[in-house]
């Protein structure tokens, strides 16, 4: 979350985000934990063609300097590429490594699965043998004796159902500790992996993974392997997937495809062995590692690790990668003189989509070459994006589709084209992460609208500015240069710009809203249109799509927004489309070259509202509360407390002019009976005014915003205490908090408030607090509740 100030203490992050050992965890789990409200949960892509789904898949597992390295206040590393990636592994070395909120959500709002990790090195053998056996405990009888290691579903329950509270979808098991109980342990914990795999599918849902890291074979001896092979395959048919090490030769990832298909059908399919556990495995299941850091991997890893990937050949071998530490991008430059985070984002997308000028060339080390290994040729660079399909995000019928084409961090923070937040060293908050538009960026592939011109298309580029943005952080700045031309049409000229590829199904009507602005040289005008037109992907006929004309409106600080829906005619099972801007530029004299510019702040696309008859609900505040952990005084040495507040859907004031008689087939009113019947919010704005010593508090447009939340994954809650309150607050009779609702369709409400009063230093009397609340009221049919709090 963007906060005001800087030192922010732990509170307003995640509760225990990891655990050092399994004692810490039953310390836990012996305490009741509501499960996080405010965490996305995850919601599948669409299904790929046939031809696409064969391909390799792509897991990257997240080391970087231990975890847990986001501040709210300052730009830290994010992992901006989530249509390439499958599964994200938030790694550490602590016991057990939960995955931060924030990261949960940005993973599933693109449809990416998001594990943590279950690890055991150096002095961990005690504890991967309680983990099988479950916790000691004291007063007990004399305990079972049978003749092998005892199974018990203690660990496994408590860590799925850490798994749900949390909201993520399973772990990578990394035990790198010999078994003491050889393969009578190895067998055990083979087993326990079972159970852990049922606990996560009962608890999480079907698409829950437990993956095995190549580590520890069948005898229970710490041999890396570097492939599949006999010696781990029985924690490979346990798991749901398996996870390579990183050190193999050219020559092993054939081998493992040779050796996976010498298998026995039966063995790695689940369905055929009748097991509670659905899980068919298959080449894609094999993640064959890559070390970004080099460390023994094939090609030197840095800019030389689609050595290593060419090998795996995801794409016709079909198997899938796991890509370990990618934030050495960040990590190894960081400490370089006059490194920013600009340059780490130029760095970044380098390695992973190219440099931003096609023609320049990458340069690869030469990699290193262990004693006796012959040379392997390869040829130049390739970005990681060259070895993976491209995934849509979720149906927007499903998971509403919104984005302000934030990559997660920021210097300053907007609401509706203002700007409430400058910072000096920046935020990060991965939680406001979204999607940065894959058909414009980062290079925009513009063409002429339903005209072959013979002149050369405009040259087109995109980057983030972060100097303006709607609701967030920062814009996508497309700016374009076109040609000057002496054809008799050329004062008018007209090109398609595609912004987003959906998709979409033909049971839903969608609707799509876009907020811009442009800006034009000196004797041009733009005319831009919002229309979506259908994809196709690997050839085939291109689908219909049934577009209504679009609207468009006038709203604050020079943002136009654009409105329209779209269908798929009926018989479609799905399609993939592209939504994006038809521009037209008119010059005075096209002779000359020309250039312009459109800045993106904000595309929502989601099913169309029920029809008119259908009664809405209208999202509010239904109150708001503050619970003081350190009351404000004046003049205040701190202060602290928690803000909550709950939200509430209400329908429009009924009317009802006649009594419908008896036989009438019409109701007397129909609800909406769809996700939408209930308000849903990306986030919470809030903001603070002071309780002057004399007179009457501001209004709601003098409040000073304070921060948003999203760093805890708890829903209609924000920890407030002095770092983030401007000072010039704390000097008066009392605070009043405003809290302002972002919707998932990128809509900002009225704002509810709760005036917070300090107690009086003079009078030094007990706290005392006195609720009133206030009748509800019906403002642009909108309501707006508020429950307030005083503290005198």
């Amino acid at each position: 979350m963007p906060l005001r100030g800087t030192g922010h203490g732990k509170l307003v992050g995640d509760e225990a985000p990891y655990f050092k050992s399994l004692a810490e965890l039953d310390q836990w789990a012996s305490l009741p934990h509501a499960k996080l409200m405010a965490v996305l949960e995850y919601q599948a892509r669409p299904q790929l063609a046939e031809s696409l789904n064969q391909r390799g898949k792509l897991l990257v597992c997240h080391d970087y300097k231990g975890g847990y390295t986001e501040s709210p206040s300052g730009l830290c590393y994010t992992f901006n590429f989530w249509p390439l990636c499958d599964t994200f592994v938030y790694f550490s070395h602590h016991r057990v490594t939960v995955p931060p909120s924030g990261w949960i959500t940005a993973g599933h709002r693109q449809g990416a699965k998001m594990l943590g990790t279950i690890i055991f090195e150096g002095s961990g053998e005690a504890d991967c043998l309680q983990l099988i056996v479950g916790p000691p405990q004291a007063g007990a009888g004399p305990t079972l004796r049978t003749d092998s290691i005892p199974i018990s579903r203690h660990y496994a329950s408590v860590l799925a159902e850490l798994a749900r509270q949390r909201g993520f979808d399973g772990y990578l098991l990394n035990f790198e500790c010999p078994l003491q109980g050889g393969p009578e342990q190895a067998r055990a914990l083979a087993g326990w992996i079972l159970l852990l795999r049922s606990e996560l599918v009962t608890k999480v849902g079907p698409h829950a993974q437990a993956i095995w890291y190549d580590s520890v074979v069948f005898n229970g001896q710490l041999r890396w392997q570097d492939r599949l092979n006999s010696l781990n395959l029985p924690f490979f048919l346990s798991s749901d997937a398996f996870f390579t090490n990183y050190t193999w030769p050219p020559s092993f990832p054939a081998l493992t495809a040779q050796y996976f298909m010498s298998l026995d059908p039966v063995l790695i399919n689940d369905d055929a062995k009748g097991s509670s556990i659905s899980s068919t495995k298959s080449l894609q299941s094999i993640f064959t590692g890559v070390d970004v850091w080099g460390r023994g991997s094939h090609g030197g890893g840095g800019f030389g690790s689609y050595r290593a990937m060419t090998h795996i050949d995801p794409q016709s071998l079909g198997l899938s990668v796991a890509l370990f530490g990618q934030a050495w991008t960040w990590e190894s430059e960081q400490d370089k003189p006059g490194w920013n985070w600009d340059q780490w984002w130029e760095y970044e997308r380098k390695l992973w989509i190219g440099p931003a000028d096609p023609q320049e060339v990458v340069p690869v080390p030469d990699a290193p070459r262990r004693p006796g290994e012959p040379e392997c040729p390869h040829d130049a660079f390739e970005p990681v994006s060259s070895f993976f399909v491209h995934a849509t995000p979720p149906d927007p019928a499903q998971l509403v589709f919104c984005t302000s084409f934030s990559p997660g961090v920021g210097r300053s923070w907007f609401v509706e084209g203002t700007n409430v937040l400058q910072t000096e060293d920046g935020w990060t908050d991965i939680d406001k992460q979204s999607f940065l538009g894959d058909l414009v960026w980062p290079r925009p592939s513009v063409m002429w609208e339903n005209d072959d011109r013979p002149e050369p298309l405009p040259l087109a580029s995109s980057r983030l500015d972060m100097s303006d943005a709607w609701n967030g952080g920062n814009t996508l700045k497309i700016s374009i240069s076109c040609a000057g031309s002496t054809a008799d049409d050329a004062f008018f000229r007209c090109i398609w710009l595609p912004v987003q590829s959906l998709n979409v199904i033909s049971l839903a009507s969608y609707d799509v809203n876009i907020v811009y602005k442009t800006a034009a040289c000196e004797g041009t005008d733009l005319d831009l249109g919002l229309f979506v037109k259908p994809l196709t992907a690997g050839g085939g006929d291109l689908p219909e799509v049934n577009v209504g004309a679009s609207t468009q409106s006038y709203i604050k600080n020079g943002w136009t927004r654009q409105v329209l829906s779209f269908s798929l005619p009926p018989g479609t099972a799905n399609a993939l489309i592209a939504v994006g801007l038809i521009i037209g530029f008119v010059a005075e004299d096209p002779s000359q070259p020309l250039d312009f510019s459109v800045s993106l702040g904000q595309l929502a696309v989601y099913p169309s509202s029920p029809t008119a008859r259908v009664s809405k609900g209208i999202p509010g505040i239904l109150w708001v509360k503050f619970q003081s952990t350190k009351p404000l005084t004046s003049p205040s040495t701190g202060f602290s407390g928690l803000l909550t507040w709950d939200i509430a859907s209400s329908f429009p004031r009924l009317a009802l002019r006649v009594i419908p008689p008896p036989e009438d087939p019409n109701p007397t009113w129909i609800l909406d009976s769809t996700k939408e019947r209930f308000p849903s919010f990306l986030y919470f704005n809030i903001y603070v005014i002071p309780h002057p010593l004399s007179g009457s508090v501001a209004g709601a447009t003098a409040a000073i915003f304070i921060g948003t939340t999203g760093l805890d994954g708890r829903a209609n809650r924000l920890y407030v205490d002095s770092t983030i309150l401007p000072k010039n607050v704390m000097d008066g009779r009392g605070l009043r908090f405003y809290v302002q609702g972002v919707s998932d369709k990128g809509d900002v409400p009225t704002m509810g408030d709760v005036r917070i009063r300090g107690l009086h230093v003079r009078a030094r009397r007990p706290l005392m607090t006195c609720a009133r609340r206030r009748k509800y009221s019906y403002e642009r049919n909108l309501l707006v509740g508020c429950h307030k709090n005083e503290m005198f």
